[in-house]
């Protein structure tokens, strides 16, 4: 008896040492080059520094007093969309109309936040908006001068809203856009 209890005890003993365990969680790494920004020229009434990561700046010409760039960035398969247009006595509908279109993304979005912006010795204020969540932009914002010029903005991506997949992306383009709002310059 003792005989077939030793081998039977050693391969318990031995059988133990390699327990399954569960493995880590793990988080996508994915880096991004470090940013270098660059004056964007347009033919607006407004200049700001982009990253020279992102393509040639294309314009659209929309309406008389609306205008459009459209910044995009085909290595993270997403676009910045700024739309300009002529203050005449209308700023309470522009930042009605930019703040609306934020909250149209509260239907997907988990939380919505928002940072005011100022830079009154350059006369530009502003508000960015960070949607977090399946949204179907992951940034909007707008600045003014609250006479003569109002910017908006807009992150999308060509891909379905998967949060976690884009995340990265988009607190790297956050930063862009950041660094658009600190840069804009009216020309008068």
């Amino acid at each position: 008896m003792k005989l077939i209890a030793l081998p039977i005890l050693s391969l318990f003993l031995l059988s133990c040492g390699n327990d399954t365990l569960p493995k880590p969680k793990g988080h996508l790494r994915l880096e991004y080059p470090k940013a270098i920004y660059e004056e964007a020229i347009v033919p607006l009434p407004f200049t700001f520094e982009k990253n020279k990561l992102s393509a040639p700046i294309k314009t659209v010409k929309s309406t008389k007093n609306t205008n459009g760039i459209d910044i995009n960035y085909s290595s993270l398969k997403a676009t910045i969309y700024l739309t300009y247009k002529d203050v005449n006595g209308n700023i309470d509908s522009l930042l009605k109309d930019a703040q609306n279109l934020t909250q149209k993304h509260t239907i997907k979005a988990d939380a919505i936040s928002h940072n005011t912006f100022e830079n009154s010795e350059s006369n530009v204020y502003g508000m960015l908006y960070e949607i977090d969540g399946n949204a179907a932009s992951q940034s909007q914002f707008y600045v003014t001068d609250s006479t003569k010029h109002f910017l908006s903005g807009s992150l999308y991506f060509y891909a379905k809203p998967n949060y976690d997949s884009i995340y990265p992306a988009a607190e790297y383009l956050k930063k862009d856009i950041k660094r658009i709002m600190e840069t804009v310059r009216w020309k008068e």
